[in-house]
């Protein structure tokens, strides 16, 4: 069973930067439309802080914009997040999540990732 994975969470002083990676288990990210990076802070329901279509289109949450910058590469079969300019506020959970057409079931299904950590500390 496909699933995506998520790298380079850690432990980051504020105005620091981090990049987050996320791929499929098996098969090509090519193969999924769009996908997106969302948040859980402490305390907090999860969030979607970025999505990027499978034409490059993007869109982020006000929370994050002009810092972090979502991009696909489809020959290292990897969606990336870089995030800048960090701030406290940016801990949490990041999760990994994207949708692809199953052709045996005949509907899109949905694929998440287990979650990287992400601490910013003031």
């Amino acid at each position: 069973q496909v699933q995506l994975v998520e790298s380079g969470g850690g432990l980051v002083q504020a105005g620091g930067s981090l990049r987050l990676s996320c791929g499929p288990s098996s098969g090509s990210i090519f193969d999924f439309n769009s996908m997106a990076w969302h948040r859980q802070g402490p305390g907090k329901q999860r969030e979607v802080i970025a999505s990027i279509s499978s034409g490059g289109t993007t869109d982020y949450a006000d929370s994050v914009k002009g810092r972090f910058t979502i991009s696909r590469d489809n020959v290292k079969n990897t969606v990336f997040l870089q995030m800048t300019t960090l701030k406290p506020d940016d801990t949490g959970i990041y999760y990994c999540n994207g949708d692809r057409f199953d052709s045996r079931l005949g509907a899109l299904i949905e694929y998440w990732g287990q979650g990287t950590q992400v601490t910013v500390s003031s």
